[in-house]
């Protein structure tokens, strides 16, 4: 791309023909010509940089064009980009698996490879259903979700969402019949609320004969509003599931790979589940790849189930190009001082966010790990607040009546400033 001409006519076909993430045809709002990308910084067709506070969606753990993943790719195409993952096997796939099974808690041990996030979701709430099916239970088929939560965009993760408050509910009609518990009480550190542990408890104990699994995302809810609740609650799950035959899956694709200060954030509450999904930073924000992990004794009873074999296969599945990356961006991460980082994260953001406390429209301030967010008391204007981040050279994406950034790990402490600066003047804005 040479010129803003260039760029218009780009546009100009973008508008005519590209469906953009949640938004109508044509978009709503022009987006930014992205022309290149190096470190934290997107370079824009106008010539403009702006820093990404977002990690391209809480991917982009590492930045972008890092040496260590561009090496990883370039190798990997040497040998193949792509070879089908029926009947066949390579080296990259099966060394990511590994690489999982040893940063996982025990006793997951076995990982199946998905495209994106929503799938490893599908496949999830699939290995449950078999589960039940070989164990000679089949009328345990619903899920339990907590209200808040979001999953993914596909009907099994929009089966699990969110039902009034979040994206799917225009197609609440058509989805599964699932169970929800409501939003656990806001605070990483407040006490359990033993009357909300109650509600819990009767969700669980009252259903268990029709209860596959509980679905929660450990710790932080993300895109369904950007909650932090006590990991107690997530090991008050794991005992309840426990004591009723159920079965507990944790979506740890936002979470995971060190954003919320441990390496998964289940690892705050000591437990374990019996399926995890994993997905968005897991290679580095470089192409998309996900995973499902289980325990043997989920694998054993879907062997057990009518066919013997877990019915589904992306074409795509464990692609070469992907694994090779995703082990390097492991690897990457295992070396880099990945819980300074995101610890000074929280710290600079939490204490450059502060002065907003009590200011007008602003209902809460928080930080988690590389997570931090401004809430309202209204509905975000995202063309106002998205332009007032970008005038202050940051690149932030508003959602409901959040203002919220995700930063790459490697974001320097003056970028980190930038960044709660945009937010305040995205907030001030919108």
């Amino acid at each position: 791309m040479s010129g803003p001409g260039d760029a218009e006519e780009l546009l100009a076909r973008d508008r005519a023909h590209v469906w953009h993430p949640y938004a109508p045809m044509p978009a709503e709002f022009e987006p930014l010509v992205v022309r290149s990308a190096a470190g934290v910084r997107l370079s824009l067709a106008d010539g403009r940089e702006l820093i990404d506070g977002m990690s391209s969606w809480w991917c982009a753990v590492h930045g972008y064009r890092h040496p260590v993943l561009d090496a990883a790719a370039r190798a990997q195409l040497e040998q193949m980009a792509h070879v089908m993952f029926g009947g066949l096997t390579h080296e990259p796939g099966v060394a990511l698996a590994q690489a999982l099974i040893e940063r996982v808690p025990d006793p997951l041990a076995h990982v199946f490879f998905a495209d994106s996030g929503s799938v490893a979701v599908e496949v999830a709430l699939k290995m449950c259903l078999q589960y039940w099916r070989g164990r000679g239970r089949p009328r345990k088929t619903r899920m339990l979700s907590l209200r808040g939560g979001y999953h993914g965009d596909t009907f099994g993760a929009m089966g699990v969402c969110d039902p009034v408050d979040g994206m799917h509910s225009l197609f609440t009609d058509v989805l599964a019949d699932n169970l929800f518990a409501p939003r656990p009480p806001g605070g990483v550190e407040r006490p359990l609320d033993e009357a909300y542990v109650e509600v819990l408890a009767e969700l669980v104990e009252g259903h268990r004969d029709e209860l596959a699994a509980v679905v929660i995302e450990p710790v932080v809810q993300g895109a369904g509003g950007m909650w932090f609740y006590s990991p107690e609650y997530v090991r008050v799950l794991r005992e309840l599931c426990d004591a009723h035959d159920v079965l507990l899956v944790l979506d740890e694709i936002a979470t995971g790979f060190g954003r919320t200060g441990t390496y998964f954030a289940c690892e705050r509450a000591g437990i374990s589940p019996d399926v995890m999904c994993v997905g968005k930073a897991l290679t580095g924000g470089y192409v998309t790849l996900a995973a499902t992990l289980c325990t043997p004794a989920v694998a054993q009873a879907i062997g057990a189930s009518a066919g013997g074999a877990l019915m589904h296969g992306p074409t795509y599945m464990a692609n070469p190009l992907a694994c090779a990356i995703a082990l390097a961006s492991m690897r990457l991460l295992e070396e880099s001082a990945w819980q300074a980082n995101v610890e000074r994260i929280e710290q600079t953001l939490t204490s450059a966010l502060a002065p907003l406390c009590g200011a007008e429209h602003v209902a809460d301030l928080r930080a988690l790990g590389a997570v931090a967010v401004i809430e309202l008391d209204h509905a975000v204007d995202i063309a106002a607040a998205t332009a007032a981040a970008t005038a202050a050279g940051v690149w932030l994406r508003p959602f409901r009546n959040l203002i919220y950034a995700m930063p790459p790990y490697i974001c320097t402490d003056a970028e980190l400033q930038s960044i709660a600066r945009a937010m305040a003047a995205a907030a001030a804005a919108g």
